[in-house]
């Protein structure tokens, strides 16, 4: 799980934001808790660090997830961001059939293949576009379309309005 942003729009960590009695992050580990060996969370405090450093977005707690994830033997990483604390039904089920696959609606919500370590930390160093959807375009991963919209928390009002 992603948690490494700087939460500028909303003010506080909202990684740590309470919503029905639970950190926020703590819903989005529970939605990939079926699906994964294994959930940690990157970027954050006494977490997974970004690669290879702090400040590059998403881009760069991808890496460092798949850099973990291959230290450990594991051929492939579902990453989410800590903000989305519901998904479409089936969407999640969707991604894990192929790697690499993202969802256009959300591209941080995706399944990446850890041998695509080097060539993420190449892209990040040479490319001044640091999204998510373009990499995932670049090494021509497949999109699976949420369906649905994907309530995604950038403020407080966003928080409450779920």
């Amino acid at each position: 799980m992603l948690a490494g942003g700087r939460s500028s729009r909303f003010g506080s960590d909202k990684a740590r934001a309470m919503f029905d009695g639970r950190a926020l992050a703590e819903h989005a580990r529970e939605l990939v808790l079926h699906h994964v060996a294994q959930a940690v969370i990157v970027g954050h405090d006494g977490a997974i660090p970004d690669l290879p450093g702090p400040g590059l977005g998403p881009l760069g707690g991808i890496a460092g997830a798949l850099h973990y994830a291959a230290g450990l033997g594991f051929t492939s990483v579902l990453t989410i961001a800590c903000d989305m604390p519901r998904l479409p039904r089936g969407l999640l089920a969707a991604l894990i059939r192929r790697a690499p696959a993202y969802c256009p609606d959300a591209p941080v919500l995706g399944h990446w293949e850890t041998v695509s370590i080097d060539g993420l930390l190449a892209h990040i160093a040479a490319s001044p576009r640091r999204s998510v959807r373009g990499w995932a375009e670049a090494i021509g991963a497949l999109p699976i379309p949420a369906g649905a919209p994907i309530p995604n928390v950038n403020t407080p009002e966003d928080l409450a309005l779920l």
